[in-house]
């Protein structure tokens, strides 16, 4: 008996019985007495702590990895090429050094993609942000500007400097 077999059999004993929707007599109602499966979800989504990198961070990001550990791959076979003496030691040795510049570029490519895209599409503020405190005191300036404005005008509209007197 293979496990793949036990496994099935385990499976099915923990399922849930699926029960027909319809009814005995085939009337497409379900029976009265007859109640529903309880299906549990296999995930429950979470939301995410950290916000997602943008797509050309996470590209480079990705392409980074990727250089880097075909960089540790060659280092590794580099230094067992070594110690077993083989012809192949020095190739993979050059090889390494090339591929470590690559690598350190592929990192730094990582940084200088995140700085000009924050550059272009803005920063969320933070809290701590002083643009946030500037910007919050110009809005009031404004927002005074506009009240004083409007009282001129209602002065203004209802003839408030020829009524001073009414004599």
């Amino acid at each position: 008996m293979g496990s793949d077999t036990v496994m099935g059999t385990l499976e099915r004993q923990h399922e849930a019985p699926v029960a027909s929707t319809a009814g005995a007599r085939g009337s497409g109602e379900p029976d009265v007495g007859q109640e529903r499966p309880y299906y549990r979800p296999l995930w429950v989504e979470e939301p995410a702590k950290r916000r997602r990198l943008p797509d050309p961070v996470r590209t480079a990001a990705v392409r980074a990895v990727l250089v880097i550990a075909v960089t540790l791959i060659q280092a590794m076979v580099a230094f067992l090429c070594t110690l077993a003496g083989s012809w192949l030691a020095f190739p993979m040795v050059l090889s390494s050094v090339a591929s470590t510049v690559v690598a350190t570029w592929a990192a730094l490519d990582v940084w200088v993609t995140r700085q000009v895209w924050t550059q272009r599409n803005g920063v969320v503020s933070t809290p701590s942000s002083t643009a946030r405190a500037l910007r919050r005191e110009r809005r009031r300036v404004r927002r005074q500007a506009r009240v004083a404005e409007r009282t001129q005008k209602r002065i203004r509209r209802s003839g408030g400097a020829e009524q001073l007197s009414h004599s």
